[in-house]
């Protein structure tokens, strides 16, 4: 079998395996889990053989044009380089443990059926857009992808919460959909075809008229699908939905897309050294304020949620440099790493017996009770802080030297500005990233909140996964001197300077919030409802209201203050509130747009009922009087129409005898 059939069949099968789960999912239930994994586990191995087959080498090309569409033609078109490549391996693998841990994690879920096959088609989308070479092509999976997080974010839809994050991660990728779509008719305009590598080839001719509007529209539909600012807001409310969801979209799907497609189109990009400022400043901004963020995250998947966005920042900031190579190995490390993280925060809710919440204030000394989420969680913490010589270490370290390569004008792929920012951004984050990771670490597996009801042992099917995950968080970024072949011929070996100063950053941030949490640990205190949670120094604080509707739902009539021995609170000081609700940016929707909106949607309606609907009753009153009028004029008696004709004869003469008399 070809190369290019295989690689038609890696997003073929999960496609015909949610179509199969969607028809079969409640009259052949029995299916439902074979039609969930094996087909994923098939692509998984089929992308694997690609990669192999592709080695790095010369890209696989092949093309069909489905119909006639004028002047810029829209074509069934394949590219894998070695980019596309490891890509799609890394979605088949994430795909395929969240896939099998749903089987565990969903078992009792009576709509696993539906749940199985949107995962089946969001991988499907997902693969699509990896292996596209068309952009028409890539923009079917770009928005597939769209309308799966809507249902599978909604996915408890019982839950106010579900309802509103899937609606908000819908409407809010889509603001940054329409201008993306009008960025992708400008590029095939003047590069005229839709045909990636005919792209890149007119970009490389000169033949973009618009390089930098073009570059700028396409960033608002990756600032919406890559959550980056200022679209990153769907994001952390999108952990209403099933935690394996939260795993595919943090990993490997979704937010991946984004950050995948400046990778594909990159020359796009840096044919316009505004738009690379721009990416690196939106870079920056977001790696900094999503650090800050998760410092001040209760819920755990909140906390990944936010490292997410910052993580992704760390790759856009990659490409504001110029370094696709290095966006795309951090890529492929932290969705290795992120799923694990997920998938293990997903097996403390599943001990703690609810559907999604994890507030990690109330948690207490989970070591014993998960030994399989806990060492592996902390190896995932130890990646993400890039610590070595686990896989983040390396994969961060290519971002960084590459932006101080930048900066130091060593190489001239991007502005010295924008090597700048983003190589300050980047050091700054890793202090913060050491930190909220120690900090999540701390008080999960260390705190001192009430124990919640022992649910039994996790089923083997989810902590299995996670050791399966865990291999590549500790040896994929080991690897690196394998992957110049896939990576254009870069050099992704670590640089000493940067180096020693990212590590040493992570080892400070780390060191600093453990301090922190041991001076404050003697802050841990039980309270009732109501009462006042003393400082040692004298002053006090009401236990806060949303602590005490969360804890109060899961334990009655007891409350348990926000965990005084949070190293967060004291780290951020009075910034921590700000940082807790996002700096307040939803509330700056709210205003800018949501309530202007809201605002012209109640004058139409004052418009059509009061002037509309006053003018049409108003049309029709007029006849329907004279009508009336008439009516009562129509008796039916032949004596009363006798006497009008009579009535009317005499005016009608005297009328015309004083006309006469007056000529």
């Amino acid at each position: 079998m070809t190369t290019t059939t295989l690689a038609v069949l890696v997003p073929l099968l999960p496609f015909l395996a949610a179509a199969a789960g969607l028809l079969l999912g409640r009259t052949a239930p029995g299916f439902v889990r074979p039609l969930a994994v094996l087909p994923t586990l098939t692509a998984f191995a089929l992308a694997v053989v690609v990669a192999v087959r592709q080695g790095g080498g010369q890209a696989i090309d092949a093309a069909t044009e489905l119909t006639p569409t004028g002047s810029v033609p829209i074509e069934l078109a394949l590219h894998i380089d070695g980019f596309a490549a490891l890509v799609a391996v890394l979605v088949g693998l994430v795909a395929s443990c969240v896939q099998i841990y749903s089987t565990g994690y969903l078992r009792d879920d009576p709509r696993y059926p539906s749940y199985s096959a949107l995962v089946s088609l969001f991988t499907s989308a997902m693969l699509l857009v990896v292996y596209s070479g068309d952009l028409m092509l890539l923009l079917v999976g770009w928005e597939i992808m769209g309308i799966c997080s809507y249902f599978l974010v909604g996915h408890y839809w019982e839950t106010s919460e579900a309802r509103a994050a899937s609606i908000k991660a819908f409407l809010v990728t889509k603001l940054g959909d329409v201008p993306f779509l009008i960025g992708l008719f400008a590029l095939a305009t003047d590069a005229g075809s839709f045909r990636i590598t005919k792209v890149l080839g007119a970009v490389a001719n000169g033949g973009l008229d618009h390089p930098t509007l073009i570059a700028l529209l396409l960033l608002t539909g990756v600032a919406g699908k890559s959550a980056q600012f200022p679209l990153h807001t769907w994001l952390p409310d999108a952990m209403a939905g099933p935690t394996p969801v939260s795993a595919l979209i943090h990993a490997a799907t979704m937010v991946a897309a984004g950050v995948y497609f400046i990778a594909r189109l990159l020359p796009v990009f840096a044919a316009s050294s505004a738009a690379l400022v721009v990416l690196a400043v939106m870079a920056a901004v977001t790696m900094l304020g999503s650090g800050l963020a998760a410092l001040a995250q209760d819920d755990i998947k909140r906390v990944l949620a936010y490292s997410t966005i910052g993580q992704l920042g760390y790759m856009t900031g990659a490409l504001a440099v110029g370094d696709r190579g290095a966006a795309v190995f951090h890529l492929l490390s932290h969705g290795v790493f992120k799923a694990l993280l997920f998938l293990a925060a997903g097996v403390i809710i599943h001990a703690a017996g609810t559907n999604s919440l994890a507030s990690m204030s109330r948690m207490k000394d989970l070591r014993a009770r998960i030994p399989d989420a806990y060492w592996t969680m902390t190896v995932a913490l130890l990646a993400l802080a890039a610590v070595p010589p686990f896989a983040g270490f390396f994969s961060k370290e290519s971002v960084l030297g590459a932006a101080e390569h930048v900066a130091t004008g060593h190489t001239e792929h991007a502005p010295g500005a924008a090597g700048w920012i983003v190589l300050v951004a980047a050091l700054l984050t890793a202090v913060l990233t050491a930190a909220y990771a120690t900090r999540l670490w701390l008080l999960a597996f260390r705190g001192r909140g009430v124990e919640a009801p022992d649910h039994g042992r996790q089923p083997v099917v989810m902590t299995a996964v996670l050791w399966v995950l865990a291999v590549p968080s500790l040896a994929f970024g080991l690897a690196y001197g394998l992957l110049p072949d896939w990576f254009d011929g870069r050099d992704l070996a670590p640089t000493l300077t940067t180096s020693v100063l990212g590590t040493g950053l992570a080892l400070t941030g780390g060191l600093i919030t453990y301090g922190a949490w041991r001076h404050t640990s003697a802050l841990a205190v039980r309270v009732p409802l109501g009462a006042v949670v003393a400082h040692p120094e004298g002053d006090a604080a009401h236990v806060e209201a949303e602590a005490i509707a969360i804890h109060e739902s899961v334990y009655g009539d007891v409350a348990y203050a926000p965990d005084p021995a949070d190293p967060g609170r004291l780290l951020l000081g009075p910034l921590h509130r700000h940082a807790a609700v996002g700096f307040h940016l939803d509330a700056v929707y709210a205003t800018l747009f949501v309530r202007p909106v809201q605002a012209a949607a109640s004058l139409v309606r004052f418009l059509d009922r009061e002037v509309v609907d006053t003018y049409v009753s108003g049309a029709s009153a007029v006849p329907r009087l004279l009508g009336a009028a008439v009516r009562r004029a129509q008796t039916g008696n032949v004596q009363t129409y006798v006497s009008a004709l009579l009535a009317g004869t005499v005016v009608l003469a005297v009328a015309a005898l004083l006309v006469a008399t007056g000529a």
